[in-house]
């Protein structure tokens, strides 16, 4: 790859190539007019975006909400239960969706019966509940339950309640059920008066896109082929969910018993809706007990009498059906038929997406030769009958070695590009593609593995893929986004150089901020962090203000002299190793503002939760959601000072006036509410309407600033170190894991030096150590003696103060964000995942020990730090002048 030329194996494949050497004739958009007018005109909000999670969740066009949200504004829409005008309109509107809902499956009312539910899962539920299970007994041995082991949780999640009726459950592999023995009719047998089965399996794999044949719901049903070798009637539940997003299915050819859908998978709106389409052949077979609002003929409050109403759907709706959202359904056909022509198109459409993407995805090599990305599947997407738009994979190293999801989805958000990352819900699919034994799982989750968690590796062995799905509304500039980016991670043509994604213009291409490129570099002076050598007296460092502080009953940092500590500082700048026999604090910031910049002072109090007012305040989006850099980049150029002399802190941005927000709160006043961070509650309180105008000027949106409520005690969540006990009572500002973050210099130089590019003429270029540090935003930077040697303390005194190290800070893409200017750069975070094996760590986490806040206690840079390795109890003397310069009680 010298001279910056790719390998053959890392070319992007050429669209009209692929489509020239296919041995079927593949269709790409709707042949109605441009696909990135479509792109343009409906989903105006994907500018910038790939978005490849569809079998998550696929996304709406704006007419289908324009066209639902004038029906709502001409129309009145009463409950369905009530007899008045309003209310018929109702009934009869939501009885034309149902008649659509069938024909859309091409079938009728005669045949089936619509039954809206919640969605999928609350369907399979609904079946689990109402089948005619049989429990063994002397005459028999009972019905059974079979699924494919490539199912869905909610599927799996039927046999306890199957359990409890005292019924088998039995799960049939894939391959075993290819190969079930195929019986004649006359074998088979005569069914009648033997007990129900119920057969449950995919059309799609919501792992792989594996489709399995539609015909085995006719050769179940007849018996000709079995699950299991049980006398008895086979009854077929055929779980559509993620089949039916991007497919037709036609229940006229392939007859299942009943089959659940959620209607977000197919038009991205109204969510948590969805139904359970029940052949009228079985539906009087369907057992129930509870009876609802809506579904009795006749009952008495005093006796028990009931008599449930004739029709299938009004005695399984119970209450009042979400009915808004089932009119909107009508606005989702009409969209879709509207925009694409049918299913048939979009299954078309979407499948070239696919098979392209796989091909090329296929083809990517290391110049070793090896494969980039192991793909699992069971079709090699050969057509659409047996494979969906979905690719489950997982990225490779140039040694064969898997590449965490985890690092590969934050990479991707880098990009702008939404993938699924885990097991998506399907455990069977997930241990048989990639080999996980149920001793695995069991070992996972005593590891500390749950589902859905970013725990990607263990023991060198994942625990689950990436996945990437296509709508009807993806684009070739989404496949090819995707695929140059993992060219770009993985293939890089030269060092330090990523290959462009997507032009500017281009559907995929990350957006220009204009507003972030003119930005001017936030300076010292506005609280960023910024080396300590340009300091002046009247710079942001605050460190000779006399205050009073009664709140916390601390007393004001004193005034010093700073020389020392700068030249301090200075040595370790120009040095990054700084003194090789002793580690020294070279610069401390804190946070006020949750996700904004830095505030670097040389002195500073200590709090109960840490650095006094570090992360104290967030912004907070219209919903009351904490904000944070990676969905508002521009939070950094928001610059807080603390003036705790005056008892307010000065909030600065370019291009606003300065404004003030006073550091504590008029109990008097104040209207506590709720808010969430890192999964626990807070008590918070709003900062006011003034701030409020001011965020939402900035940003552009409506923002809120909000404040940890004083009387809020937010205790920290994980125990650790060899005295567990001892930190039960530590207590936690907004921050996200811990009181305090350290990084080490020496670590920041290593990754210095791993980011060096050369220039035109040959000259080595670096990082700033400046920019680095600030991207880790960190509250104490020590210089250190080797690289990532912190992570071997398992303490550390600083003067004398005594902190527990609780472990590593697992970082996230918001190390990619320049502090100064807003915009992102995905070389730090690769070469750091690179430098780290795939664990991308920098930084340990403090917490206090002993802390006695009956007399202040400051934090200072030019002290001196002590560590103390883990299981290597050594203590070292603090000399009594040391003591003093680190801390003041």
């Amino acid at each position: 790859m010298a001279g910056g030329a790719a390998h053959p194996g890392a070319e992007l494949l050429a669209f009209a190539r692929f489509l020239d050497s296919s041995l079927q004739p593949l269709v790409y958009g709707y042949g109605r007019g441009s696909l990135r007018e479509l792109r343009a005109r409906e989903f105006g909000r994907l500018a910038g975006t790939v978005y490849l999670d569809h079998a998550g969740t696929t996304l709406f066009p704006e007419s289908q909400i324009t066209s639902f949200m004038k029906d709502l504004m001409e129309n009145v829409y009463g409950n369905p239960h009530s007899q008045n005008i309003s209310s018929k309109l109702t009934h009869e509107t939501v009885e034309q969706v149902r008649f659509r809902i069938l024909a859309h499956f091409h079938t009728s009312p005669e045949d089936y019966t619509v039954i809206f539910t919640s969605g999928s899962t609350a369907a399979l539920k609904l079946v689990a509940e109402a089948f005619p299970w049989v429990s063994p007994g002397p005459e028999g041995s009972g019905s059974c339950f079979c699924y494919l082991t490539d199912s869905h949780t909610s599927v799996v999640g039927m046999r306890k309640i199957v359990a409890a009726m005292n019924v088998t459950s039995i799960p049939v592999r894939p391959e075993d059920m290819r190969s079930a023995e195929r019986l004649d009719t006359a074998a088979a047998g005569d069914p009648a008066g033997q007990p129900p089965h119920l057969f449950c399996y995919p059309a799609q794999s919501n792992f792989s896109g594996t489709r399995y044949p539609l015909s085995w719901i006719g050769e179940v049903k007849s018996g000709r082929r079995r699950p299991a070798s049980r006398p008895g009637k086979w009854f077929v539940l055929l779980d559509a969910a993620a089949f039916v997003g991007t497919s037709p299915l036609d229940l006229s050819v392939h007859p299942a018993d009943f089959v659940p859908l959620s209607f977000y998978k197919i038009f991205g709106f109204p969510t948590g809706l969805g139904a359970l389409l029940v052949s009228n052949r079985s539906a009087a077979l369907l057992r129930k007990t509870y009876f609802g609002g809506g579904t009795a003929a006749a009952y008495l409050a005093g006796d028990d009498f009931y008599v449930p109403r004739e029709s299938v759907a009004e005695r399984f709706e119970d209450g009042t059906i979400s009915f808004l959202d089932v009119i909107a359904l009508k606005h989702g056909f009409d969209a879709l038929e509207r925009l694409t022509g049918g299913m048939e198109s979009v299954r078309q459409h979407t499948f070239t997406l696919a098979q392209y993407t796989y091909v090329a995805l296929s083809s990517l090599r290391y110049p070793n030769g090896a494969p980039v990305v192991q793909i699992y599947s069971d079709s090699e997407f050969s057509s659409p009958e047996v494979q969906g738009p979905v690719i489950s994979f997982n990225v490779l190293d140039d040694h064969g070695n898997i590449v965490g999801y985890s690092q590969v989805d934050k990479m991707a958000s880098l990009h702008n590009i939404h993938v699924r990352t885990g097991c998506f819900c399907n455990t069977g699919a997930c241990q048989r593609h990639l080999g996980i034994s149920d001793e695995m799982v069991k070992k996972h989750l005593q590891a500390g593995h749950v589902c859905g968690d970013d725990v990607d590796l263990i023991d060198g062995q994942p625990t689950g893929s990436v996945r990437i799905s296509f709508g009807y509304m993806s684009t070739l500039e989404d496949a090819q986004a995707f695929l140059r980016f993992i060219i770009a991670t993985r293939l890089r043509p030269s060092h330090g150089q990523p290959l462009p994604l997507a032009t500017p213009g281009e559907a995929g291409a990350p957006p220009e901020d204009g507003e972030a490129q003119n930005a001017v570099p936030a300076t010292l002076a506005r609280g960023s962090p910024s080396p300590q050598e340009d300091t002046s007296p009247h710079s942001g460092v605050w460190n000779n203000s006399p205050t009073a502080l009664d709140a916390e009953g601390l007393c004001p940092p004193l005034l010093e002299a700073t020389g020392t500590q700068q030249t301090t500082s200075q040595k370790a700048a120009d040095d990054p190793d700084g003194d090789l026999r002793s580690h020294v604090v070279t610069n401390l910031y804190l946070y006020p503002i949750k996700s904004c910049a830095a505030f670097e002072v040389t002195r500073w109090p200590l709090g109960s939760q840490g650095l006094l007012y570090d992360r104290s305040w967030m912004v907070v989006n219209h919903n009351g959601i904490c904000l944070s850099q990676k969905q508002e980049p521009r939070l950094c150029l928001i610059q807080p000072f603390i003036d705790l002399q005056r008892r307010i802190m000065v909030i600065k941005a370019q291009g606003m006036e300065p404004i003030e927000v006073p550091l504590e709160e008029n109990s008097e006043q104040v209207q506590i509410c709720q808010s969430k961070v890192c999964a626990d509650r807070v008590n918070t309180y709003d900062c006011g309407e003034k701030i409020s105008n001011w965020l939402s000027k900035f940003f552009g949106r409506p923002y809120h600033l909000i404040k940890q409520s004083s009387d809020c005690q937010r205790n920290a969540k994980k125990k650790h170190g060899k005295d567990p006990s001892a930190h039960t009572t530590a207590t936690l500002s907004l921050v996200n894991e811990a009181q305090y973050l350290l990084i080490n210099r020496s670590s920041i130089l290593e990754l210095q030096q791993q980011l060096s590019t050369s220039c035109e003429n040959g000259k080595e270029e670096l990082f700033p150590m400046n920019n680095l540090i600030s991207r880790f935003r960190a509250n104490i930077i020590t210089n250190g003696t080797r690289a990532f040697e912190e992570e071997k303390w398992d303490e550390i005194s600083i003067g004398s103060l005594h902190f527990q190290v609780l472990g590593p800070c697992h970082r996230c893409q918001m190390i990619c964000i320049d502090q100064q200017t807003g915009q992102r750069n995905q070389d730090v975070f690769q070469k750091l995942s690179e430098r780290r094996e795939r664990k991308v760590n920098f930084g340990v986490y403090l917490m206090h020990t002993s802390l006695d806040l009956s007399s202040p206690c400051y934090l200072s840079v030019g002290s001196q730090v002590l560590p103390l390795l883990k299981e290597k109890i050594e203590h070292h003397a603090i000399p009594a002048a040391e003591k003093s310069q680190g801390a003041i009680s």
